[in-house]
């Protein structure tokens, strides 16, 4: 087996050793929408899904199991569906890391419960305040379109992406959304420094078989220019055989309407620094 497939002990290893500083990112690839993120100490997962529960294969392995997680402070969650919100892998986490916050929309809060997590570890995705946790990291939490801007009965988002502010720098994870006026114009007032966005779209074929759908590459590239992004990372096209895309349209589509647009495609298990264009200017 090629060594660059490493075990996830070792990633993890990396992780926690990983030190970054102000004005800069780590980010590590774990496929699908599943990200850490490191910054000033804090460690953050964004949709850790990592199991291999579901009955549709991977196209490939997790490059971490839910066993090798520790070290996490902060654990993101965009929505409810089991590619995000993973039964495989959420309990194993808490029971690994006791004092790990989750934070989810409302309407996920049952079944984080029935999976064995304390109540008074899980925070709501409130998309009318922002959260500011361990005096480090501030959480804006951003309605989501999975196709529909959908509500749960007491009005609440039922999808969202976040904003993490962390150590000098603006993050956006859109989670899974299609593009509508207000995401549009809420992202181009924030201007993130680094936007994680999903590309693998949208089809007839796709809804008819249950899959709901996302922006696509040239929505997403186009998306990333107009909010201000400096770097853009594209998500959501790996995983799964079915609901796929090549990451290469989404390069190609910047390199040809948009090249002094940065871009960085992750590779499985990837540690990517992230460095805001104005850390190590001379003030």
């Amino acid at each position: 087996m090629a060594k660059h497939h490493r075990r996830g002990a070792d990633l993890i290893q990396e992780v926690n050793r990983t030190e970054v500083p102000f004005g800069t990112l780590a980010i590590w690839f774990l496929g699908q929408e599943s990200v850490i993120i490191k910054g000033d100490g804090v460690t953050v997962y964004v949709d850790p899904y990592v199991s291999d529960h579901l009955d549709l294969p991977r196209t490939y392995p997790a490059p971490i199991t839910p066993e090798d997680i520790n070290g996490a402070d902060l654990c993101l969650i965009t929505h409810e569906h089991v590619d995000h919100m993973d039964a495989g892998t959420l309990p194993i986490l808490h029971q690994q890391n006791k004092e790990a916050l989750i934070m989810a929309p409302a309407c996920c809060k049952p079944d984080l419960i029935e999976m064995g997590i304390h109540d008074s570890q899980i925070l709501e995705a409130d998309d009318s305040q922002e959260a500011e946790l361990f005096s480090k990291v501030k959480i804006t939490t951003i309605p989501a379109a999975h196709e529909q801007l959908d509500k749960d009965t007491k009005g609440k988002p039922r999808y969202v992406g976040y904003v993490i502010q962390l150590n000098g720098v603006t993050l956006y994870h859109a989670g899974d959304t299609v593009l509508f006026p207000e995401l549009v114009e809420q992202m181009s007032a924030i201007q993130p420094d680094v936007a994680l966005l999903p590309i693998n779209g949208a089809d007839y074929f796709r809804r008819e078989r249950g899959i709901v759908g996302n922006m696509n590459y040239r929505e997403a590239a186009e998306f990333a220019v107009r909010i201000g992004a400096e770097t853009v990372i594209p998500l959501h096209y790996d995983v799964f055989a079915g609901n796929a895309e090549k990451p290469g349209h989404f390069v190609d589509y910047l390199y040809e309407h948009f090249p002094e647009q940065k871009c960085h495609v992750m590779a499985r298990g990837e540690r990517f620094v992230y460095v805001k264009s104005s850390s190590f200017l001379r003030l």
